[in-house]
This record gives C-alpha cells, sequence and structure tokens, in this order.
C-alpha cells in the first residue's frame, strides 16, 4: 500500500532522529541480524509510519516510549493496530524501557513472533 508524501517525507526524516532505544534495536536488526529477516525502520505504509517492519513475516516492531503512556495515544495506536491488522500485519509493541533493561529478551521474544505464523 502506498504512503501519501508527507508520510514518506515524515519517514526518511524519522531514520535521521532515532530515539535511543530504536538505536540500539536497529543494531540489531540491520542487516538481516536477527535470524536472516530483513527489517525495515521508520517505514511508510499507508498513513502510518512503522518503527521496525519485516515484510516476509508481516511483522512491526513498535518502541513505545513515555509517549504512549496517555489515554489519548492508547486509542490511537489501538485504532493504528487494528488498521494494520486488517492489512495482514501483526504489531509487537515494546516499551522502549525494556530495550533499555533486557535486549536480549526484547530479541528472543521478536524471535518467538516472528516464526509464530
Amino acid at each position: 500500500m502506498d504512503a501519501p508524501r508527507l508520510t514518506l517525507d515524515r519517514a526518511r526524516a524519522l531514520r535521521k532522529t532515532l530515539s535511543p532505544p530504536e538505536a540500539v534495536l536497529w543494531r540489531c536488526l540491520r542487516n538481516k541480524g536477527l535470524q536472516g529477516l530483513k527489517f525495515r525502520r521508520q517505514h511508510p505504509l499507508g498513513p502510518y509510519i512503522l518503527d521496525f517492519y519485516c515484510d516476509a513475516v508481516r511483522l512491526t516492531v513498535e518502541i513505545d516510549g513515555a509517549s504512549h503512556q496517555g489515554e489519548a495515544q492508547a486509542r490511537h495506536d489501538a485504532r493504528r493496530d487494528a488498521w494494520l491488522a486488517q492489512q495482514g500485519i501483526r504489531t509487537l509493541r515494546i516499551p522502549a524501557q525494556w530495550i533499555r533493561q533486557d535486549l536480549q529478551g526484547v530479541l528472543d521474544q521478536i524471535s518467538r513472533v516472528a516464526n509464530d505464523r
């Protein structure tokens, strides 16, 4: 599904300014670093930008920082996840704090979900 031009431009900008937890996770996922799966970072899809997306297993990994704690953001995330599910894409939400505390546990969780097709 094509993304609007504004979404494409925003995704390009976001690739240059990853949050610290996103940057840490990207170092592990890039260049097929996790089970040979090809992930894209800040991937535009329709009206959304996916933090990390693997087309082979139709999985997006979303890093949820402090901005995802509010009620309005939770409703937005639920709408977004539902839209992605309609496109056949599974969403795995990872708290940013978890990346800081247990990176290997995060990678193990991503692997489990990716293999659970």
